[in-house]
């Protein structure tokens, strides 16, 4: 966006963000944030063809496992398919698969929706300037097909692609020259390339722990409110037994009991600072039976009482609304 001289901030800002996500080490937002954002840097850029016009500002894809699988490896075709195995690197949305139709190969990645037309376009533009850099600039796109309807010139999508771009299709995707796949790569080392799949297969089962942990919070959230956010019910949700999803939370340094600890902590603050609601309201909101109890839980997270943590919140946001004037 900077590149492009787009005002950053004022999108971040427009979807309730400000810069120092950027600072959040291994970030990853969720796909369904993508039409928020595409929708934000569209209405501050002012560009309908935002998408398109940036994907040429953006850095080439460099110095991750993927890149390292490709340029390991013996071949380009090599290349793609290991980083097609490890994919969810790049985002959990990707589902992408190769198909090979004789003298071309077609790079197929499911349709995301027509709301995403700028991701798809940025996406695609990016794509392409990795796949030249891997291979030293041999690959060039042969046709690109979009699933969303064409909203720009024809001419502007052949500008910027530099090949024939076809609309409303099953699929997004990019043909390209099949010998492309027998291209040798210059960097090709067997020792570095089993070192690469297994940093990659670490990262993967690093995220599937990860993604363990956002699904039972996000049950907590969704059975709390009945009174039963219990490891059986949860693990009868994810279709697991409760003896594995312990096992599995242990395994990614964690526990149940923690997990709701958290989660009701994150809550009573929240509500307690943000809102107007009554201790007693808090009290059941956080799926605790007794307003003692939830006192007794609340100072040994916290350190002080709801009432007192309400109070200092109050008196922090005074402060700031002061400052500001």
């Amino acid at each position: 966006m900077k590149n492009a001289g787009i005002n950053a901030d004022a999108v971040l800002a427009e979807i309730g963000l400000d810069r120092s996500i950027l600072e959040i080490p291994d970030l990853r937002t969720p796909h369904d944030g993508q039409e928020w954002f595409w929708q934000a840097l569209e209405k501050v850029s002012g560009d309908p063809h935002v998408g398109l016009h940036l994907g040429k500002h953006m850095p080439t894809y460099k110095g991750q496992v993927l890149e390292y699988l490709f340029l390991s490896s013996p071949n380009f075709g090599e290349g793609l398919r290991r980083a097609l195995n490890y994919q969810r690197l790049l985002s959990d949305a990707a589902r992408a698969e190769l198909f090979d139709e004789g003298e071309r190969i077609f790079l197929r990645q499911p349709f995301w929706g027509r709301r995403l037309a700028h991701l798809n376009e940025c996406v695609m533009m990016g794509l392409i300037k990795f796949f030249a850099f891997v291979t030293d600039g041999a690959f060039e796109p042969l046709e690109i097909h979009f699933g969303h309807e064409r909203h720009a010139d024809r001419d502007e999508y052949e500008r910027v692609f530099g090949c024939p771009v076809k609309f409303e299709m099953p699929s997004v995707g990019v043909y390209f020259d099949a010998r492309l796949m027998a291209l040798s790569s210059a960097h090709h080392e067997p020792e570095l390339l089993r070192l690469h799949e297994q940093l990659a297969s670490e990262q993967v089962a690093r995220l599937e722990k990860q993604d363990l942990v956002a699904q039972v919070n996000r049950l907590i959230a969704e059975l709390l409110e009945s009174g039963h956010a219990n490891l059986e019910e949860v693990a009868e949700r994810l279709g697991i037994k409760a003896r594995q999803l312990r096992t599995r939370l242990a395994d990614a340094g964690t526990n149940f009991n923690q997990l709701v600890a958290d989660y009701r902590c994150k809550l009573a603050k929240r509500l307690l600072a943000g809102t107007d609601e009554s201790i007693d309201e808090i009290v059941y909101l956080t799926g605790f039976s007794e307003p003692s109890t939830f006192y007794r839980a609340f100072k040994r997270w916290v350190g002080m009482t709801p009432i007192e943590y309400r109070k200092m919140k109050a008196e922090e946001d005074a402060a700031a609304a002061r400052e500001a004037h």
